[in-house]
């Protein structure tokens, strides 16, 4: 938790930085790149994470993988390592990512379908949560044939439980909870 507020720190951090220079996408793809980079290569968060890699070792290692990073993000990556904080770096990239998604007025919503949805089923949906949400919308969808029909959609937190079983879940909580009324007027 206390790192996660340190990432959060960094990550804000960064951001403002990138908004006050007007360098935010170039300094998005850097982030996204070095996330990617650091998710997919457990040699390089080893690395990172390793008290016993001096700091000099690590900056060195992030400069050839920066190389065509803009100065700005090279010098933020520096001065994290100069704080001993290379092991946050994986949080920081997702703080940045997220943060920089809630100023822009995005997210991202996770959709699980029975089954592939119409490019016109997608827009609907895309334009009702837009307007549910009141921001652009990002949908990423997966197919789940556990689901009867219907679709359940998840941002952050929050899921929207459109499935067909869900629905007669309600159905049959509606329908019970009217016959015992109906039993107790008796």
């Amino acid at each position: 938790m206390i790192d996660s507020k340190v990432s959060y720190r960094y990550a804000s951090s960064l951001l403002g930085l990138a908004v006050e220079k007007k360098i935010l996408d170039a300094v998005l793809n850097d982030m996204e790149m070095l996330k990617s980079a650091i998710e997919q290569n457990a040699s390089l968060r080893n690395l990172l994470e390793s008290p016993v890699i001096k700091p000099q070792s690590k900056a060195s290692i992030l400069d050839e993988i920066l190389s065509k990073a803009n100065p700005e993000t090279r010098k933020f990556i520096r001065f994290v390592i100069d704080k001993n904080r290379e092991n946050l770096l994986l949080g920081i990239t997702s703080a940045f990512l997220k943060l920089r998604n809630e100023y822009i007025g995005f997210v991202n919503v996770s959709v699980k379908t029975a089954y592939e949805f119409t490019n016109e089923q997608k827009k609907k949906l895309k334009e009702r949560l837009e307007s549910l949400l009141k921001k652009k919308v990002g949908l990423i969808f997966q197919i789940d044939k556990s689901l009867v029909g219907g679709f359940i959609a998840q941002v952050d937190d929050t899921v929207y439980d459109a499935s067909i079983m869900h629905q007669l879940d309600l159905l049959r909580n509606r329908l019970l909870e009217s016959s015992i009324y109906i039993g107790q007027t008796n």
